[in-house]
């Protein structure tokens, strides 16, 4: 089965060229894909025009992977080529270990703009937020960088300092951060026991190992309390992953056999049904991962949580639960990539990662641009979420994909109504507030997740135990 992996965007910039003739007689063709011919002409055209009158010459193999890049990112925000490099630093990101600054980007106005803070990463400790813009690596700025150049520029040897100059909009303010470089090995799995009975699971992102890790923290919940009486799955601030590792998951809550989710494509191999059985969560070891977990995880009264920067893999654990009615889910609405990209690999050292079906949940409702909305609306702080209406989602960037099963248009043009709403009405808010107060909300530091000081988390914790919940005041929720 092959492996559906994580998405982390390259922007380049191109044309493909070549010359009609030639292509005419590629493998492309040989599958019965006819090329336009006067188009194949100006593109030629185009990189002969290249070649002879640029300001400075260009190596063809340059030229042309550079042209290739350009189409492929022309598609979506998710289907890129990927050179030796890239597909290098694909691999080792989803083995959960690489070298760096352990942060996840996107691109967004011609800056780099941070997705999430990888946990316990030298750019988690030196705090950087989802949401921050970097608009310089050193005395380099980003703008008109391509983003794999920023992704290469910002790993190198552990131990390595690199400055990034930050904007971050909620405070109006740049500034720079100097980070160390350092071998970040991630844990997908975390859990403990809150208030004497309750599980707390967070997966951080979905990887190879992802799934016999949670059997193994939920076998240890397990032993370390039998008498449990809830469990809160965590999926905030994860950005997604395999696609084997999300079914694998809902599989340890859900009955087995049941559909997680399907995808749907133009090809025949993109139209699948992904069951929770253990052909369809295995990986690398024989066997089925989720052997030996309690029957108990299948039956507790069950949280999950999400919020904008839970995505893709995440989105799918999180709508298989809320279809069956198996969790209630808390946070705030998703950030809406319901996309299959597939590696297919070109030669030995390259491959084309390409937007190839659709997911779609159990029910048959798709996500794409719109995310799952949560059953209970709550914010990640006490007093409000004023952040919320400077976050992008999936429906935010300019060539995402549409959303085949609704209006789109008119949920646009409301969702945009309601965000400046909510802009009005911080904007009076914050009109009324003190120097101090200002000051004071400027030096805020989010919440640390799973802490005491985690809201969202208390707001799950008092659900489970039937207390009252503070619902969201955010007109985006």
């Amino acid at each position: 089965m092959r492996q559906f992996l994580k998405n982390f965007a390259l922007i380049s910039v191109g044309l493909i060229a070549g010359i009609a003739a030639t292509i005419q007689l590629s493998a492309t063709a040989q599958q019965g894909v006819q090329l336009p011919l006067d188009e194949l002409r100006t593109l030629s055209n185009v990189f002969a025009q290249i070649k002879r009158e640029y300001v400075e010459p260009i190596e063809d193999k340059q030229l042309l992977t550079d042209a290739v890049k350009g189409m492929v990112s022309s598609l979506d925000p998710h289907s890129t080529f990927l050179d030796k490099k890239d597909f290098s630093e694909m691999q080792e990101a989803t083995s959960g270990k690489f070298a760096g600054l352990g942060i996840e980007i996107t691109s967004e106005d011609g800056v780099v703009k941070v997705l999430n803070p990888i946990e316990d990463s030298p750019a988690a400790r030196a705090g950087l937020q989802a949401g921050d813009l970097i608009t310089r690596l050193d005395d380099k700025p980003v703008r008109g960088m391509s983003l794999d150049k920023a992704v290469r520029t910002m790993r190198g040897t552990p131990g390595t300092k690199i400055t990034l100059t930050v904007y971050r909009k909620s405070e109006e303010r740049s500034f720079p951060v100097t980070i160390t470089r350092a071998e970040i090995k991630v844990q997908s799995v975390k859990a403990k026991i809150l208030d004497n009975d309750i599980a707390w699971v967070r997966v951080t992102s979905f990887q190879e190992r992802t799934v016999p890790d949670l059997a193994k923290k939920l076998t240890d919940l397990a032993n370390q309390n039998p008498k449990l009486k809830g469990i809160i799955l965590d999926l905030r601030n994860n950005g997604g992953g395999l696609l084997q590792g999300a079914v694998g998951v809902a599989a340890a809550f859900l009955p087995a056999d049941v559909v997680v989710v399907s995808t749907k494509g133009q090809a025949p191999d993109s139209k699948q049904v992904f069951n929770a059985t253990p052909a369809m969560y295995r990986l690398s070891e024989p066997g089925d991962p989720l052997a030996g977990v309690p029957e108990i995880f299948k039956k507790l009264p069950m949280v999950v949580l999400v919020n904008a920067y839970s995505a893709s893999a995440s989105e799918i654990v999180a709508g298989a639960l809320q279809d069956y009615k198996r969790a209630t889910i808390i946070g705030k609405t998703t950030f809406g990539k319901g996309s299959v990209q597939t590696v297919r690999p070109l030669t030995n050292d390259s491959a084309l990662k390409i937007t190839t079906a659709y997911y779609y949940t159990p029910s048959g409702k798709s996500i794409q641009a719109f995310g799952v909305k949560p059953d209970i609306p709550v914010d990640q702080n006490k007093d409000g979420d004023p952040d919320d209406v400077l976050i992008t989602r999936e429906i935010d960037s300019e060539k995402h994909l549409r959303n085949k099963q609704s209006a789109e248009d008119k949920l646009i043009k409301d969702r945009e109504k309601r965000r400046l709403e909510e802009l009005q009405r911080i904007e009076e808010k914050n009109a009324k507030k003190t120097p101090e107060e200002k000051e004071k909300d400027k030096n805020k530091k989010p919440p640390e997740l799973g802490s005491a000081d985690d809201f969202m988390l208390s707001q799950a914790l008092a659900f489970i135990n039937g207390q009252p919940v503070k619902r969201s005041s955010s007109k985006l929720e």
